[in-house]
């Protein structure tokens, strides 16, 4: 709960896809990444505002398309990245977690060299 709501959390494409991708394999890197991922949605439950807020303005534009207005970065282990966005209501706050990648992808994803 989070101000008297409840937070929902849901993983959207690509981060389900990383997440089913990381479950699939039996290293400990994987197990570490998805360690960090559970203790970081516990964290994103009691306060949704936990990561680091991203400018407006360096929003990649796949996102903007698809009508981002907020992106907050969260680091996980092994210098993973999830990036989420953050909708809500009278009623409860729902989280979408767009991405979670690799420090290589997330630098691809920015335009980063």
């Amino acid at each position: 709960m989070y101000y008297g709501k409840e937070v929902r959390i849901f993983l959207k494409e690509q981060a389900k896809e990383s997440y089913i991708e990381l479950k699939k394999r039996a290293d400990k890197e994987a197990e570490s990444i998805l360690n960090s991922i559970e203790r970081i949605k516990g964290i994103l439950k009691e306060n949704p505002q936990y990561g680091q807020p991203i400018s407006k303005k360096l929003i990649p534009k796949t996102f903007l398309k698809i009508g981002i207005q907020n992106l907050y970065r969260v680091e996980l282990s092994n210098y993973w990245r999830m990036l989420y966005t953050i909708e809500g209501n009278n009623v409860e706050i729902l989280l979408f977690v767009l991405t979670i990648t690799d420090h290589k992808g997330y630098n691809k994803l920015f335009g980063y060299k």
